[in-house]
């Protein structure tokens, strides 16, 4: 389960740029650009915000520090926003960018100032359009058809963007996405049905993003896998007996299963983070 203790520093929720140097001489430091919705902030519960804020314990943090540890200091910098789509990345309106202003307008202008430069890209979108189909403890499946096809259509766009202004020396890693609602398979059996639908929805999405990043030549962080999302085997979990291994790693790496006022709560906790960090990690591959 998660604790406090692990919400740790926060940065300001707003603000739209956050940089951060692992090794102090930063004119010499490679970048690490994290792209996407709330997750890619670090968003966290927090007993300041108990509904979550962005907070130094994400997985972008935990990037950073590991390849630091390798003799490889990256300057951090964060432009994510949570409830971040795809079409908001590109049009604005959303939380953090104006109209006239977007995620990937500014994602795209700190790539051609720094073509001379190697660096690390993760783009982190997907969830929040799927997301938008769970309702009330049901699955709206054509709402998860549509979004889907949304993200065909949008995310290749941003992809192309981002690969035709960056420098030769930069590498692009998609996330795939776990499945908070597994955790409400504890609640009852209409709750086990809902966990169900959700699956088969996350499942979906995983899939759809795994193809769309293949064909623009970008690896793919599993990051279901990582948490067992797939995995039911039982397992014993305090309170509970025994559950699926996906049920049970869910309450472990999210905030899902901790009781009011920090849970539930979709986003990982520090652990997730880590986790999602190290399924980054397995598929960075950096001539550098």
């Amino acid at each position: 389960m998660a604790s406090l203790a692990l919400a740790g520093v926060v940065l300001p929720v707003f603000g739209l740029l956050n940089e951060s140097v692992a090794g102090a001489d930063t004119l010499s430091t490679n970048f690490y650009l994290d792209l996407g919705g709330s997750g890619s902030v670090g968003v966290q519960p927090t007993v300041t915000y108990p509904r979550g804020q962005r907070t130094a314990e994400g997985y972008s943090n935990d990037l950073v520090a590991y390849e630091a540890t390798r003799g490889v200091p990256l300057q951090l910098t964060e432009l994510g926003c949570p409830g971040e789509t795809t079409a908001t990345m590109m049009i604005g309106g959303d939380h953090c960018y104006p109209y006239h202003d977007s995620q990937f307008s500014e994602a795209l202008t700190f790539l051609r100032s720094h073509q001379e430069a190697n660096g690390i890209v993760t783009i982190d979108l997907g969830f929040n359009e799927v997301h938008h189909c769970f309702h009330s403890g049901v699955v709206k499946q054509t709402c998860v058809d549509t979004q889907l096809d949304a993200i065909r259509q949008q995310l290749p766009t941003i992809l192309t963007g981002l690969t035709s202004v960056s420098g030769p020396g930069v590498t692009f890693i998609g996330l795939g996405h776990y499945d908070p609602f597994l955790a409400d398979a504890l609640k009852g059996p209409a709750s086990q049905q809902f966990a169900a639908a959700t699956a088969t929805a996350i499942n979906s999405l995983n899939a759809t993003l795994h193809s769309i990043y293949t064909s623009a030549g970008v690896a793919m962080a599993s990051v279901g896998t990582a948490f067992e999302s797939r995995n039911v085997s039982r397992v014993s979990m305090a309170g509970e007996g025994m559950v699926p291994q996906n049920v049970a790693s869910t309450c472990e790496l999210t905030w899902m299963c901790e009781p009011p006022p920090f849970g539930p709560n979709l986003h990982p906790n520090a652990a997730g983070y880590a986790m999602i960090a190290r399924a980054i990690e397995g598929v960075l591959k950096v001539p550098w």
